[in-house]
């Protein structure tokens, strides 16, 4: 998720195990903490551009970590702090607060790696984007207020809202799944994978992402009233027996194509006219299968480095007026 929303549920839980006299100092903690994990951005390298996708969700993230986390959060406060708190407060509410963060994340589609490191698995379970104003803006008030006011009654409401919202999250999923299954069924697909994710900011346009005869179909679908699909496009599945079949196994790219597989849940397309593998999961617009990310191979059998990272998040705000209508207009209105 966003800092916001990270910052903003840390805050949220630590208010929970907080007195009234407390509260300001016990949102505070809570905000540090609930952002902490994400320190893991500055692991990165400009000679493997692959080692961030590695590390970012990986240890800071890690259900064992928490209350190292914590306990990293608590000496770096704890100077500032123990006027208001003892140390023993200040721990409980970093560890609460850091507590909130992997679990968030692991809501998303990205992917997060909550039992490193007893395995590299990547928990997406797609009920919430990245973003979402809606589960965000209520809460912050909310956690603001509850300091302002010193009411905790407002952190219960906080919470209600929280369950609500992500209940309906999940829902909102399998009922996006089902849809899914049933657009391969009408066109007679026996599909070997198939993922559903909320496109940016919102739980109603769902993008549609399953492989079928090497292909990757990309589409759109909007649970807003009667369900309706945006039919999208099409991408060819990268198959290393194909794309590529002359690089060395042994080669740092070679090994960079496994590793950015794994990250993407193996969901690889191959974008033919830019020479490019790409993440199919992510991309501008949700019925659309150019991808937001993605590596280019250096074909010259003498190159020794890794793989080129090519980021694609340009041209989102050129789209903005597509995906609006998608939402809320009538640019989705394929039913079947």
């Amino acid at each position: 998720m966003d800092p916001i929303s990270q910052g903003t549920f840390g805050g949220l839980l630590s208010q929970f195990f907080s007195s009234k006299k407390k509260l300001t100092v016990a949102t505070v903690i809570g905000i540090i903490s609930g952002l902490a994990p994400d320190l893991d951005v500055f692991i990165k390298s400009s000679y493997d551009p692959l080692l961030s996708l590695e590390y970012h969700r990986q240890f800071t993230h890690s259900f064992i970590f928490i209350p190292f986390g914590a306990l990293i959060v608590t000496l770096f406060t704890y100077n500032f702090v123990k006027k208001y708190v003892t140390f023993f407060e200040n721990y409980i509410f970093a560890f609460v607060g850091y507590s909130t963060h992997a679990l968030l994340d692991a809501c998303t589609s990205y992917g997060t790696q909550l039992f490193w490191p007893f395995s590299d698995y990547r928990f997406a379970w797609n009920s919430i984007s990245i973003i979402d104003p809606l589960l965000t803006v209520p809460i912050l008030i909310l956690m603001i207020l509850a300091v302002i006011l010193k009411k905790k009654f407002l952190n219960m409401i906080s919470f209600i809202w929280i369950f609500l919202y992500l209940g309906f999250g999940f829902f909102q999923s399998s009922v996006a799944l089902k849809e899914a299954k049933n657009l391969a069924k009408y066109r007679n697909h026996d599909f070997k994978k198939i993922t559903v994710k909320p496109s940016l900011g919102n739980l109603f346009l769902w993008k549609i992402v399953y492989l079928y005869e090497g292909k990757y179909y990309v589409d759109s679908v909007n649970l807003i009233g009667k369900t309706k699909f945006c039919f999208g496009e099409t991408i060819e599945k990268f198959d290393t027996n194909i794309h590529y079949k002359n690089l060395n196994k042994d080669s740092k790219q070679f090994n960079d194509i496994l590793r950015f597989s794994w990250f993407s849940q193996e969901y690889l397309g191959y974008d033919k006219d830019k020479d490019l593998i790409i993440d199919v999961r992510y991309s501008a617009i949700p019925n659309e299968a150019e991808g937001l990310w993605g590596i280019k191979i250096n074909s010259d059998p003498n190159y020794k480095d890794h793989v080129k990272w090519v980021v694609n998040r340009g041209n989102f705000f050129e789209k903005g007026p597509k995906f609006k209508a998608m939402l809320f207009g009538d640019f989705c209105n394929k039913e079947i």
